[in-house]
């Protein structure tokens, strides 16, 4: 986005959408960072891995030692390239293709790598979807159960799932939204979902302080992913991130740093809190 800010205008008719129709790429590691096996020999589960965030965090970690388990929904091939970053830094990595609101796909997920790996260190819960609507009466009773299915009732029910696999020193990340400080008369449900992460963390990282588990989230502003051409229209993707104090959106290389971080001993003092990269927008949050 150098010539221009704000990315071209684009629309993909499909949620979570491809990354691979994207143009420009999202940027999912920047030449600048540089890694330092803070995750050496850690065993790391990232939702929502196929693309955008998910996959930034996921290929972050690896080149920090971890092996990575990624769950995504349906995006095979944005999956198999994430899968394929991954091995090139020289990791190690299983897949899963599922739903994270389902219970019984949280419980094979954590038994098959568990089975294998013996052990969960870093936990992130990244999935999530959103559906615009003009006005609350437009929500369907469905829509609103949708979202609340995956952003948060999925959210619950892997890391419960995961928690007897967790040892102490283990790190839970979450990844909620500035919608949930700002709010947004478009999203609705989805603004609800990431309040509900963020009382979530806080309550959970009060509750796991005496096992030795630190719990944090992360509050992306504008990110240029996948869900971005997905969800909205053309035009609306056109001004995408430029009323932010930096006039852009966000790239996932921008944004993955802050997981490696709040996933190692740097962080070890820090529970309970949410950090903010989002361009500049103060939400005193």
């Amino acid at each position: 986005m150098s010539d221009k800010q704000t990315p071209p205008a684009q629309h993909q008719d499909q949620q979570p959408g491809s990354e691979k129709r994207m143009h420009p790429q999202p940027e999912f590691i920047s030449e600048h960072y540089r890694a330092a096996d803070k995750l050496d020999g850690k065993v790391a589960v990232v939702t929502g891995a196929d693309s955008g965030i998910g996959r930034a965090v996921a290929v972050h970690f690896a080149r920090e030692g971890a092996r990575v388990a990624l769950l995504y929904l349906n995006e095979e091939e944005d999956a198999r390239k994430t899968e394929e970053e991954i091995r090139k830094a020289g990791g190690e990595v299983l897949c899963f293709a599922g739903d994270v609101g389902d219970p019984g796909f949280c419980r094979q997920v954590v038994d098959t790598l568990t089975g294998k790996w013996g052990r969960i260190d870093v936990l992130v819960n990244n999935a999530g979807e959103q559906h615009p609507q003009e006005k609350l009466e437009d929500i369907s009773d469905e829509q609103w159960q949708r979202t609340f299915h995956t952003n948060i009732f999925g959210m619950f029910l892997l890391t419960k799932a995961a928690l007897p696999h967790i040892p102490e020193g283990g790190s839970i990340i979450n990844t909620t939204s500035i919608t949930a400080y700002k709010g947004n008369p478009q999203l609705i449900d989805y603004s609800a979902t990431k309040g509900a992460i963020v009382s979530f963390t806080r309550s959970l990282a009060m509750n796991l302080s005496s096992r030795g588990i630190r719990v944090n989230a992360v509050a992306p502003g504008p990110i240029w992913t996948p869900l971005i051409p997905s969800t909205f229209s053309a035009e609306q993707v056109s001004e995408f991130g430029g009323n932010t104090p930096m006039g852009r959106p966000g790239q996932p290389a921008e944004l993955a740093p802050t997981y490696v971080y709040l996933a190692c001993q740097d962080s070890s003092y820090v529970s309970g809190q949410v950090l903010h990269v989002n361009g500049g927008t103060v939400v005193n949050g």
